[in-house]
């Protein structure tokens, strides 16, 4: 492991995808029309996803200690179960469609790629970043000690 700069490998990955998480969340529930109540969700979920993976580039992660992998597999499973929500169509007008947020609002009814792809359900790409951080998540809990730069466990 390449413990040069202070950060593990491990939590390089960790961080990475919760910049990627965080970011792809708070941009797909601002990109709507309007923002309903699970946009605001989202963007709420995806600064904190994003700050935590801020988080683990800087000492501070060292606070954190052997929390940062059960904390990804609480925002996964959040993310997860909001788009859940939104392929049973729980909150978006009863369709089950997504809208251009992504499926952070209600399918409006119109036409083109821009505006609705009724019938879709979750967004695939919101689906696969979730899934991600749930394997890193479960990684992170479960080989704590490879978080640190020397392979050493955490206090």
């Amino acid at each position: 492991m390449d413990s040069s700069d202070g950060i593990s490998t491990m939590r390089l990955y960790g961080a990475t995808i919760a910049v990627v998480s965080g970011l792809y969340s708070g941009y797909l529930s601002v990109t709507g029309v309007a923002m309903s109540l699970g946009a605001w969700f989202m963007l709420g979920l995806g600064a904190v996803v994003l700050i935590h993976g801020i988080v683990l580039l800087t000492p501070a992660a060292d606070r954190l200690g052997t929390a940062s992998g059960p904390l990804m597999l609480v925002y996964s499973v959040l993310m997860l179960l909001n788009q859940f929500r939104l392929a049973a169509g729980v909150g978006t007008g009863g369709t089950g469609g997504m809208d251009s947020t992504g499926g952070m609002g209600g399918t409006a009814g119109g036409s083109g790629m821009g505006s609705t792809m009724a019938g879709m359900g979750a967004e695939a790409g919101m689906v696969a970043i979730a899934v991600l951080m749930l394997a890193s998540g479960i990684i992170m809990t479960f080989r704590a000690g490879t978080m640190q730069p020397d392979g050493s466990a955490m206090s």
